[in-house]
């Protein structure tokens, strides 16, 4: 059973944010309340969720922009920006088909590269606009949740959400079954491949994968 607490930046993420360059335009994609918003001062980013009232929360951060829109069919214009995180968002879909379109849809929001094609690495120049992407591992046997290589994949996880009662007292708690794809080792990799991005870098954090991106070169 989780506690929800999305309130504290993770590392890594706070690092790509940190380095982009002053002035970088990017899209925060499954924002929630929007705590990357504020991250780096020097970078505007448009957030997005399919939640209104966590849209509603993220507009707080100004001036940085936030709109409801659904990941598998963004409505940004293609080749656009700079940057885009999706953080603990493509876990969530139920098909592998699904999944890939999430990723097809982010790496379409970006600067177009020169890369050669298909997973390939770069010789030089600007990578064009990268993304982020965190997603839940398989492999946590050493977490309280204790999966590991070799356990079912495709999971419901009690999720908990605690509010003020309407009396003003103690806080109310709620349970949610949220669904949640365990992403293997090389699992987030390939969806990239497949969905025709590249990969800069990639690796694990505290029960994630996570790898950073850009559109492939063979691109149209």
């Amino acid at each position: 059973m989780i506690l929800a607490d999305d309130s504290k930046p993770w590392p890594i993420v706070e690092r790509f944010l940190q380095t982009l360059p002053a002035g970088s335009i990017g899209l925060d994609i499954g924002c929630g309340n929007g705590k990357y918003l504020t991250v780096n001062p020097h970078i505007f980013i448009v957030a997005s969720d399919r939640s209104e009232n966590l849209v509603k929360i993220a507009n707080q951060h100004q001036p940085h922009a936030s709109v409801v829109a659904d990941n598998l069919l963004l409505p940004h214009p293609s080749g656009s920006f700079d940057f885009a995180i999706s953080i603990a968002v493509v876990h969530h879909l139920s098909t592998r088909a699904r999944r890939v379109q999430a990723v097809a849809a982010m790496l379409e929001s970006l600067r177009r590269t020169n890369w050669m094609g298909k997973g390939r690495q770069p010789s030089s120049g600007d990578p064009g606009g990268k993304a982020l992407i965190y997603v839940w591992a398989l492999e946590q046997k050493s977490s309280r949740r204790g999966w590991d290589e070799g356990d079912e994949q495709d999971v419901m996880v009690p999720w908990v959400m605690k509010s003020n009662s309407r009396d003003g007292g103690s806080k109310e708690a709620k349970t949610f079954n949220r669904y949640y794809h365990l992403y293997r080792q090389g699992e987030l990799e390939e969806d990239i491949i497949e969905a025709g991005g590249s990969i800069i870098k990639s690796g694990y954090e505290k029960d994630n994968w996570w790898a950073i991106a850009v559109r492939s070169g063979h691109l149209g």
